[in-house]
């Protein structure tokens, strides 16, 4: 392909606001936000002080409330681009931190809303909820009113949101700009030392070579040993944070705020990890192999994502994308159609580049009813699985948009439900249709070490940060703790099997650093499990299921989990048998692999 034809590998950010960081378009959007928002507040504050409250009164609140949450989330995934591609463009920072105010602003006023929906009867609430203006939104309405009647009262959860701004989300912050100024020394061929980004140093942690992964990897946990104190504190606050919240709103459960955000009962949290324990030691057959393959012992923590034979080769970006719209048309028009689109209208940032922050996300422009997919691509079987992965989530979004805007806020579990499945779609055919035993090999590895990151990395982090915040009761946990609780929690996921472990994991990774979604591990493994189970109802039912597909999708935002898996697979959460089933798919990958 000619560079003139080549796909572009930087996002359009233009269509939705030009100017980027000094658009006048978008601070003349922001200045409008903030106005209507103040607005807003006022006739939520007349609401409350009229009784009784009419359901025409409600109606119209719950228009403007949706309004302003998509216009909202448009100004944070602006900011957030803007950031996350450029983190030296401070004026996007100070934009994040502006709409971060307003995003405070808003949680006050809709603390005081949540009064008007805590004090409205029960009868009145029920015979407004089957309303047709309010029946497709009923399901969030009253989910946020029972939320509601589980926290502290309306003054001080306004007074807290108010207080997070400079406090609890100051700190997420910190680590963000700690992030930012973080440079790995990388030696280079020719002996010139190149300093990297998070985000490229990170790259190299998967490279073929084991002698370039183990010295950038020593040079990675150097550089975040520097920067331990920093990333320390900030999560210490943010943990203290939390913990006192909890306290005065009576919650007794670190995993309750995370589990209610994800729409999950703690049995079918506990019934998932513990079909995983019980489970998974299929994967240390898997280890051993590929350390034999590897021609080492026994596997270090570098050598769990190391490509093996052909893998190791790079892909060209356009390459990886013509693999993803193949492999998705074998699936369905419609997801195939939306990766192409997202492709030839610039919706992806993947060029590897300085700068850059570590990691990969996609974000929503509901307003647009567009969205943008971030990553940072240096042509390994890992950055095609995480583009496929990425689009898994832009589909999701994309066919709810139609959908009112409370419908259209989906729990991060099955979020991570669509990305995984999107990720089988890619590596199961690519597997399928493999032209030679080493491709073969090297294609069911990279399969084998997602289901290796969703049953034992994810799990290790889980239990890290259940760990910590049990300890974050009795005061401070400073840098060495959080190594000892980070390599505890690492050699049980993996039952002890690795030559080394990662200490400073819990500072690299941004998910412990998130304000809006704590615990931002396990549905990762949920969404990786469901998703299987979904992927062996596809397969045994062809083309025919992306209708089914969509449809679950367009789901996912107006019930909880057990509802969704009863309605559309039949089975039960709370229950082992499912989440066993889907582990058995797994070893069966291992099985395969192990007979090549």
């Amino acid at each position: 392909m000619s560079n003139a034809n080549r796909l572009p590998d930087t996002w359009d950010l233009d269509v939705i606001f030009p100017g980027g960081s000094d658009s006048p378009e978008f601070a003349e959007f922001l200045r409008a936000l903030e106005q209507d928002i103040d607005g807003f507040g006022e006739r939520v504050r007349l609401a409350a002080d009229a009784k009784p409250l009419g359901a025409e009164t409600l109606e119209s609140l719950t228009g403007e409330f949706q309004s302003l949450q998509a216009r909202l989330i448009e100004a944070e995934a602006f900011a957030s681009c803007l950031a996350s591609a450029n983190q030296k463009d401070k004026k996007a920072v100070a934009l994040g931190s502006a709409i971060r105010s307003l995003a405070a602003a808003f949680e006050s006023q809709l603390t005081r809303f949540d009064l008007v929906l805590t004090t409205t009867p029960q009868d009145a609430w029920d015979e407004w909820m089957r309303r047709p203006s309010l029946a497709p939104v009923a399901f969030p309405l009253t989910e946020r009113r029972t939320q509601a009647l589980e926290k502290m009262s309306p003054e001080l959860e306004t007074l807290l949101n108010d207080l997070a701004v400079d406090g609890y989300h100051g700190w997420s912050e910190l680590y963000d700009t700690t992030v930012s100024l973080l440079e790995v020394p990388f030696q280079e061929e020719n002996g010139d030392t190149t300093m990297l980004s998070a985000g490229q140093a990170q790259n190299k942690l998967y490279h073929p070579s084991k002698e370039v992964r183990d010295r950038t990897f020593v040079a990675w946990e150097n550089a975040w040993e520097k920067h331990a104190d920093y990333c320390a504190q900030a999560l210490n606050h943010l943990g203290g944070f939390r913990l006192q919240t909890y306290k005065h709103r009576g919650w007794d459960s670190v995993h309750k705020e995370p589990l209610d955000l994800n729409r999950m009962s703690p049995e079918t949290l506990d019934s998932m990890w513990s079909a995983i324990e019980r489970n998974r030691s299929f994967l240390l057959d898997y280890f051993a192999k590929k350390a034999e393959l590897l021609g080492i012992d026994k596997l270090g923590w570098t050598d769990l994502d190391a490509p093996i034979g052909k893998a190791g080769e790079k892909i060209a970006f356009d390459d990886g994308a013509a693999l993803i719209i193949d492999q998705f048309r074998r699936f369905g028009p419609k997801l195939a159609d939306f990766a192409a689109m997202t492709f030839r209208d610039r919706w992806i940032e993947a060029e590897d580049r300085p700068g850059k922050r570590p990691g990969g996300f996609c974000t929503s422009f509901p307003m647009k009813k567009q969205s943008r997919i971030f990553m940072t691509y240096e042509g390994s079987m890992t950055n095609v699985s995480t583009l496929a992965h990425e689009l898994g989530h832009g589909f999701h979004t994309h066919v709810m948009y139609d959908q009112p805007q409370l419908t259209q806020n989906y729990a991060m579990g099955v979020a991570e439900t669509a990305s995984t499945f999107a990720e089988m779609i890619v590596s199961d055919a690519t597997i399928r249709y493999a032209r030679d035993r080493e491709t073969k090999l090297a294609l069911l590895d990279d399969k084998i070490q997602r289901s290796v990151a969703f049953l034992m990395n994810i799990h290790a982090r889980f239990l890290f940060e259940t760990n910590f915040y049990e300890e974050r009761k009795r005061g401070t946990v400073g840098a060495e703790r959080l190594n000892a609780l980070m390599v505890d929690a690492q050699k049980q996921a993996f039952h002890d099997s690795l030559a080394s472990y990662h200490p400073h994991f819990w500072a690299s990774k941004l998910h412990f650093y998130i304000t809006e979604v704590p615990f931002y591990n396990f549905p990762y493994t949920f969404g990786y499990l469901f998703s299987t189970g979904i992927y062996a109802t596809a397969s045994g039912e062809g083309a025919n299921f992306e209708d089914r597909y969509v449809a679950l999708l367009q789901d996912t935002g107006r019930m909880s989990v057990e509802s969704l898996a009863k309605k559309h697979l039949n089975v039960d959460l709370t229950k082992p048998d499912f989440w066993e089933r889907s582990v058995a798919l797994m070893k069966k990958d291992v099985e395969d692999f192990l007979a090549l």
